[in-house]
Order: C-alpha cells, then structure tokens, then sequence
C-alpha cells in the first residue's frame, strides 16, 4: 500500500501501473515456486490445456514428414560435417516418440475467417510465430492469448507449432535452479565415467583408494555434487602455451584457463587465484561447448547481414539489455561488429561473408524500465503500447515483402488504450495526449531529450532508416525518445575480442547460487544417480556409433521400452491467465461489433490559418469496418541502395 499512497517515486516507472506490479509479482512468485519442482513438473504444468475463446478460431493441422525431412537437410547442411560432429550426430534430434506427430496451429480471429469464407479470398498475411525456447517449458495453450492479438491486429494467420511429447526431446532453455530429476541437471563428465563403471559408491566419493586421505575423499564427495572444482597448481596453464584461452584479446595475458566455450575441453576461469573449471551444464537450452555455436549464439555469426527487416524489442530492465542491443547494431552494421579473432578463426571465408550481404534492416526499441518478454503480461499498459509497435511494423513488412500496399483496420476509436478507462489502472499521473495530436504535439521533455512521437499503430508508416537503423527509447506511455548515439552506449563499448567469453560475475553468481541449491537437494541429486546407474543397466536405445545425444536430451535417456506420451490435462490457473491475458482484446472486439452498428459519421473542421499545413482532427468521428489504413512499404528504405547491395559497396 505505501508504494500506490507514494507514487510521485514511480512516475516514470512501469510500476507505477498496478497490473504491471502485479503481474511482474506474480511471475516472479511462480518461478520461485517452480525451483522447488522438477523440470518434468513445470512441463506438465504448463502444457495444459486451455480452451479458445469463442471470436478465436483455431485449426490444428499435422506438419508432413516430407517438410520435416527437408527442414533437416536444411539443417544438416548448415551444420556440416564439423558442426555435425559438434552436436552429436545428426539423427539422435530428429527422433520422435511413435504415435507422436508434429502438430501446428492456425490462430485467427473467426470474424476474419468467416470473411475470407464469404469473399472466397487466400490470405496473405501469414506470421509465423516461434517461441525462443522451443516450448520445453510452456505450450501453444499458454502462448494463445499472445498470438491472437497479433492475429487481431494484423487481420492475419498465425501458425504456431504445438507442443507435445516431442518438446522433451530438446534441451529445456532456463536457469538450473530446478529440483533434481532424471532430465535435469544432466550428469557432468565426473558422474558419466563413474555411471558407467555401474559404482554408486564412487559417484559419492565411497570408492576412493584405502591409502587416500580423508581431504581427498571429502573433495570426492564435493566435486560429485557441485559440478565443479578449484585447482591452485597453474603452470601448466601459462596463456601463450594453453590453445583454448582467447589468444590475443586485450586481456589475454590475465585468463589462464579455458575461457572460450567450444568442443574438446571444460569452461574454466581464473578467481581469486585459483583456477575454477566449470563440470555441470550452466544452461538448459545447450551444452557448455555449444553455447558458442553460431545457430546457438547469434551474435558469433560472421554477419547478420542479408537478413529480412528486424524489430528488436528490449526491455530496459532486463537482464539481456545489452546483448540485444549488440546484436541489433552487429545486424545493421556487421563489418562494425565481426566475432573476436578466436571465432574469425574458425571460419575462413568470413571477410567474404561479411563484404558479401548487404546489412539488415533493423528497428531497435529500447522500453525504459521493462522487464523480459513484457509482451507477456499483455494486460498491462506498457505491453500495449508494445503490441501496437509490432502491429505497425508487421503490417509494413507484409507490405514490404508482398511489394505492394496493403489496408489495415483502422481501430483507433475502438482500441481500448486509446480511452481513458484502460488498464485498469487508478493512476492520476497519466497524462496522455489526444491521438491524433501524438505526432505533432507531444513534446514530453524527459531529462534533456524531448518525445515528439508515440508508439505507432498498424497502418502508421515507419521512420526513415538511417544507416540502416531506427534507434527509438520509449517510456510507459508509449512516448518515444531519440535513443542515445552508439558511443554513449555500455553495450557497444565491448571489444568483439570480448564477445562470447565467460566472465568472473556470472562464474561467480553460479558458483554461489549453486552451492546453496546443490547443499539443500543433495540428497536429491544422488537419488537421481543412483536411478540413472540402475536405466544404463537395463539398456538404452542407441542411434549408431556416431550418434551421442547430450546428457539432458531425452534422445540420450530413451530405454529398451518407452511409456506413452501422457493425455494433457485441464488447469483452472492456466486458464485463469489466458483469460486475463485476452481480457483486452475481447473489449476491443465488443467495440467493433458496436460501431459496425452505428452509421459513420465524419465532420472535417475548416483548416486553421494560426497554423497552416496541420492536419485538424474531426469533431464527430464514429468508426465503422469501412475505415481502414493503406499501408505502403515505400519511403522507409535509404536512397541509392537496394535489396542487392553488397556491404562492400555501401
């Protein structure tokens, strides 16, 4: 309560909005709580099924296995036989469960359904909705009440891969902070040798030799626990002699050890003077060496040049800031931003793949104060205004890549952030500005940069590009800034030299954070091994000899008989947030259906002659579906250059 009774603090905070408080609560309390569960449990949790709101249309189809082959040949052949080798193989990641299809979903709006019905019409606005960690964690279900709005807005299909059984064949994508089980956290290499000799007692240390000493089997007892150990002799990790430390890097010199993710060796770092070699998976969406891999870790790809038009939205709050905002800058500008010398080395040809696309296209919205993903608690204000972005860069895409004009739905007067009862929110230090003065009269002054633009709608055109770049920091309200110019900005301060190499903060976050969880499910972790000891003796499937899946994908763990794939089942909360997820968009749908009802009505004001040239607003203007946007995908990009153009020759 003192936080609402106080505000003036929050003014310019996206807390100052109560359900954006409330909702950021509210994840952050569920994911507590799922620390203290199994990565199995959240799964099922959050698969459930979810029922479809009647003005949403769903239509669930199966991919065919002829698209699934070709797109594994696609992936095959960007891999190659090095990054082949680096994976494990090329068959254990396409493994599925029998009786489990590839199942995805179409999501539309019925009413644009039944249109296209009517009209006999194909739609061509297509959006293909991909979620960044693959639905280990999470389902389509969950995700619903997100891509209708997209649907909405964009008059749009949206295709959305379903998640099934086959989700847990992917490495799951978050923190380790989960109660150990048989997925997660997978054995290190210490626990697969001693797994392998079949010797329980030696996972826990028991085994030692009897002329070791009692400090040696306590650190036997640690390391197989804490997935990671200290080593205080360091001359055979001089830097000039070790091929693993990033070699010619500003401070080379000072990080014996191996530093770099990649095949062959253990992350390892220098702290307070002993050396820490990192044995445990840090994250669930891939193993130590294959963070660094470029289809992982984008931004140690040679160029993100080439690439279709991005919009690049980064809350200013989170966590992964500044890695966005690198990658956004390395799109459109990637001779400015190549990998460090280690990674330059691993591709040859990279001078040619850098000199050869010309650079992308990219929007970078940088939303002060926000959280990951704020799209997310779409009830919120702040999530509004992001959504509207979305939709009016989608629409000029659609445009764009469609190379023609395309019309909008024009939902100005029925959108539910344009009135004044939205949000819910009782805050009374809104002040927000009449739309159709937003462009021209906002003037919102904000330290020394001045707003003098609003988050657009669909069928608002875009800024110009400049050098391939619209740079825009936006606030709670939706009030655009001039983001500030690169060298002022942390993120592209950092060497290339620096890109992709471990740290001493977050080692030594994970070092901490580990130690406790490690101490408080000990007991726990060994139960687990003991179960894995007891499933290799009894067999596992394999793949062929080249094959060797990680330890945490469930390709690796699959016995001489599978069980079958669980029924979802029904769940109150999750259904409970879907509905406050959509809440907004089935406001603004009742106010379609009430102003298709009422007769368009527009009354144009004589012009002003105080102010020659500005567009004077309508004194009576009641919306009907006959009002639309024409969107047109000219007069964004920058003259003299096209689609073709070479980096080389920019």
């Amino acid at each position: 309560m003192p936080q609402y009774l106080n505000r003036k603090p929050l003014r310019q905070k996206p807390t100052a909005h109560i359900s954006y408080h409330e909702g950021l609560h509210l994840i952050r309390r569920f994911l507590i709580y799922a620390s203290y569960h199994t990565v199995e449990d959240i799964q099922a949790f959050t698969s459930q099924w979810v029922p479809n709101p009647p003005w949403g249309r769903v239509e669930e189809v199966a991919i065919p296995q002829e698209a699934i082959d070709d797109a594994a040949d696609a992936i095959v052949a960007q891999l190659g036989h090095k990054g082949i080798d680096q994976v494990g193989g090329s068959k254990w990641w396409q493994w599925r469960r029998e009786g489990s299809d590839l199942k995805a979903e179409w999501v539309e709006m019925r009413a644009d359904y039944e249109k296209r019905k009517r009209t006999k019409e194909d739609c061509k606005r297509i959006m293909l909705y991909v979620h960044g960690g693959a639905y280990f964690f999470g389902s389509v279900d969950e995700h619903r009440y997100q891509i209708q709005r997209h649907a909405r807005k964009l008059g749009a299909r949206v295709l959305a891969r379903v998640a099934g059984d086959a989700s847990h064949d992917y490495i799951p994508p978050h923190g380790f902070l989960c109660r150990p089980s048989a997925a997660w956290p997978p054995p290190n290499t210490d626990d697969m040798e001693q797994i392998a000799l079949h010797a329980v007692e030696k996972v826990v240390g028991e085994a030692m030799p009897r002329n070791s000493t009692q400090q040696e089997r306590q650190t036997a007892r640690d390391e197989a626990v804490q997935g990671f150990s200290v080593e205080d002799k360091l001359d055979h990790l001089e830097p000039e002699t070790n091929p693993h430390n990033p070699a010619g890097t500003e401070r080379g010199g000072e990080r014996p050890g191996n530093a770099i993710p990649g095949a062959g060796h253990e992350l390892s770092i220098m702290l307070d003077g002993h050396l820490i070699t990192i044995k445990d998976q840090i994250q669930m969406y891939a193993t130590n060496q294959l963070t660094s891999h470029p289809l992982v870790s984008p931004v140690l790809q040679p160029s993100l040049g080439g690439l279709p038009p991005l919009l690049m939205l980064t809350g200013g709050g989170e966590m992964l800031r500044d890695e966005q905002i690198y990658l956004a800058h390395k799109a459109a500008n990637p001779a400015k931003y190549p990998p460090g010398e280690a990674y330059m080395e691993q591709y040859p040809n990279a001078a040619d793949i850098i000199a050869k696309y010309r650079p992308t296209d990219v929007q970078l919205q940088v939303w002060d104060d926000l959280c990951h993903v704020a799209p997310t608690l779409s009830f919120t204000r702040p999530a509004k205004f992001m959504y509207r972005s979305i939709a009016q860069f989608g629409a000029w895409a659609l445009a764009k890549a469609q190379k023609t004009d395309i019309d909008i739905m024009d939902d100005d007067d029925v959108s539910v952030i344009s009135s004044a009862d939205t949000d819910s929110d009782t805050s009374t230090d809104i002040k927000k500005p009449k739309q159709e003065d937003s462009i021209t009269k906002i003037d919102v002054v904000q330290g020394q940069a001045v707003a003098t633009k609003q988050v657009g709608m669909a069928g608002e055109p875009l800024p110009a590009f400049k050098n391939h770049m619209i740079r825009q920091r936006v606030d709670r309200h939706g009030n655009i800034f001039p983001l500030g110019t690169p060298s002022s900005l942390p993120a592209l301060q950092v060497s290339p030299n620096e890109v992709g190499v471990i740290k001493p903060g977050p080692v030594r976050k994970w070092i901490a954070a580990k130690k406790k969880w490690d101490t408080k499910f000990a007991k726990e972790k060994r139960k687990v091994q003991k179960q894995r000891i007891q499933e290799m003796a009894r067999g596992f499937q394999g793949f062929g000899d080249d094959e060797v899946p990680p330890p945490s994908a469930l390709a690796g763990r699959r016995g001489l008989s599978m069980e079958k794939e669980p029924k979802k089942g029904k769940s109150w909360g999750m259904s409970l947030w879907s509905l406050w997820g959509s809440s907004h968009d089935e406001k603004t749908i009742k106010r379609e259906e009430k102003a298709d009802r009422e007769p368009e009505t527009i009354t144009v004001t004589a012009p002003n002659t105080d102010k020659p040239g500005r567009p004077q607003p309508a004194s009576k203007h009641s919306r009907s579906r006959s009002r639309r946007r024409v969107v047109s995908y000219t007069g964004q990009s920058e003259p003299d250059t096209n689609e073709q153009t070479p980096t080389s020759e920019l």
